[in-house]
């Protein structure tokens, strides 16, 4: 990291130690603890549950401290997983020193650190969501050579009674990339920008998302934050670090976020879109000749031919499958396509070409000016959304990019379902009709997920036991034929809403 990186980098632990995350040490956070007066270090770890748990110390001394982040700490494991046994139940917590922060919300001075599982005999908890994540990344490595790089989109709507706000009222679903004074919350994006990165995420950008209504009592704002590409493992820790100060924050100013996936029927939903590349010796080789490679077409094939599964993982909930419906931005269908925005994998646009050349066009005066020639080229997975298990979100992501790279017939099958038309325009009809579609439910998704787990099984990556309880979780909601069920009784639907505004 260049001494520029560091000096404006947000994370007061990367400035003051004057080295990357990914080179701290024990003595390192030792020294930063001393020098800063830290009080107090919390544990940070997802359970079984996809939700961040806490675990704090009061630090008493430079031994205890030494002690804490050489050793760890016992938990109760079988309150934080179902396949651990009460009768021998303690599990091994061990810091993970690359993501310490400062904890911008404690009232006395601490630092954070995301945690890793271990089971009694020292070995990672086979179960754990970050180690299968972690497997997922290493099979990927070795069977294909490449790193996959990740990045995610996190949607969100942010609530506020109306006598508060709306002097300046937003039109209707069209608050996309929309400003102050017509949208409400631009210093509450702006401070979730700076707390987020200060605890180490790697963000490109925020704004105001296409989500933008009123009710007789409420006002609603749609907002997203999107993330720099990095490895699949750092990708995933900074959006489950992001969506706790998210909402954190949020009450602090008295507001209610939630990223659930539908607020309301005929109102854009919110998505958890994940982009992600492939990487050889820190390059992007996504592009070949100009074009989209044909490791990435295969890799998209793998995805698409997954996709179906994919949703036990990224849509967890009854109110996924109410997003997941035709003219509202989120895919139905499974196939691909260049910029277009009605299919299930997207290739956005790549600075390729001329366009390399845009800001020198367009700024003549600046004579040092070159082209760019940094590939940017990335894919986007549209069908996640707020409910998503993160880790084993990312790691099945990752098993079907790998299961693309393997099949031998993955560019047929890309070339197959490659569409580059709206799918949803009555013209284009016969298209949309030979088309696969996504599960319409819960229940469906988890038969998706027990047809394919051998897949996911592979190379030992997903446990058997994870597999069973994603797909005994998703079928006991019991919600097939839940939107034709719910068609019209706008109160029902109101109900399901408000039982899963916060679940993940």
């Amino acid at each position: 990291m260049r001494d520029c990186e560091i000096s404006l980098n947000p994370n007061k632990l990367v400035r003051y130690l004057k080295k990357p995350a990914c080179e701290f040490t024990k003595n390192d956070i030792i020294q930063f603890v001393e020098d800063n007066e830290i009080e107090m270090i919390n544990f940070r770890y997802i359970a079984e549950d996809g939700k961040l748990k806490k675990l704090t110390f009061v630090i008493t001394g430079k031994e205890h401290l030494d002690s804490i982040l050489s050793s760890g700490e016992r938990v109760d494991g079988s309150s934080l997983f179902s396949s651990v046994e009460a009768g021998s139940s303690d599990l091994y917590v061990v810091p993970r020193y690359k993501t310490t922060f400062v904890n911008p919300f404690s009232e006395h001075p601490s630092v954070d650190i995301l945690c890793a599982f271990y089971t009694n005999e020292g070995k990672p908890l086979e179960s754990a969501p970050e180690y299968i994540l972690k497997k997922a990344q290493q099979s990927f490595k070795e069977k294909t050579g490449y790193n996959f790089r990740a990045m995610g989109e996190l949607e969100y709507y942010l609530i506020m009674p109306r006598e508060m706000g709306n002097l300046y009222p937003a039109r209707d679903q069209a608050g996309y990339h929309e400003s102050g004074p017509f949208s409400n919350f631009q210093d509450f994006k702006d401070d979730a920008m700076e707390l987020i990165a200060m605890a180490g995420g790697k963000i490109k950008y925020a704004h105001s998302e296409v989500g933008n209504f009123t009710d007789d009592k409420y006002i609603y704002e749609q907002q997203e934050i999107e993330f720099l590409p990095v490895p699949a493992e750092d990708a995933v820790d900074q959006m489950v670090i992001a969506k706790w100060i998210l909402r954190m924050l949020a009450d602090e100013y008295g507001l209610l976020l939630s990223f659930a996936p539908k607020i309301t029927v005929g109102k854009a939903g919110s998505g958890l879109h994940i982009h992600m590349m492939l990487e050889k010796d820190g390059r992007n080789m996504m592009i070949e000749d100009g074009k989209l490679s044909d490791d990435a077409r295969k890799m998209i094939a793998g995805i698409l031919d997954m996709s179906e599964s994919l949703t036990a993982f990224g849509n967890t909930i009854p109110t996924s499958y109410l997003r997941l419906v035709p003219h509202q931005e989120a895919p139905t269908n499974i196939c691909w396509g260049d910029r277009n925005r009605s299919v299930l994998v997207r290739v956005p646009l790549g600075w390729l070409g001329e366009a390399n050349k845009m800001a020198a066009l367009e700024n003549p005066q600046d004579k040092n000016l070159k082209a760019v020639n940094e590939v940017k080229q990335t894919v986007e997975l549209r069908s996640g959304d707020g409910s998503a298990d993160l880790y084993h979100f990312v790691a099945g992501i990752i098993v079907a990019a790998q299961h693309g790279l393997e099949m031998e017939n993955g560019l047929d099958l890309a070339e197959k379902l490659y569409m580059d038309v709206n799918i949803f325009d009555e013209e284009h009809k016969d298209k949309l009709e030979k088309l696969k579609g996504l599960p319409t439910s819960c229940y469906e998704s988890a038969d998706k997920l027990e047809a394919a787990r051998a897949q996911f099984e592979a190379n030992g990556v997903f446990p058997p036991g994870v597999i069973d309880r994603f797909v005994d979780h998703l079928k006991a909601y019991e919600d097939k034929d839940l939107s034709e069920r719910l068609y019209g009784k706008e109160e029902e639907i109101a109900k399901l809403v408000d039982e899963f505004i916060h679940h993940m």
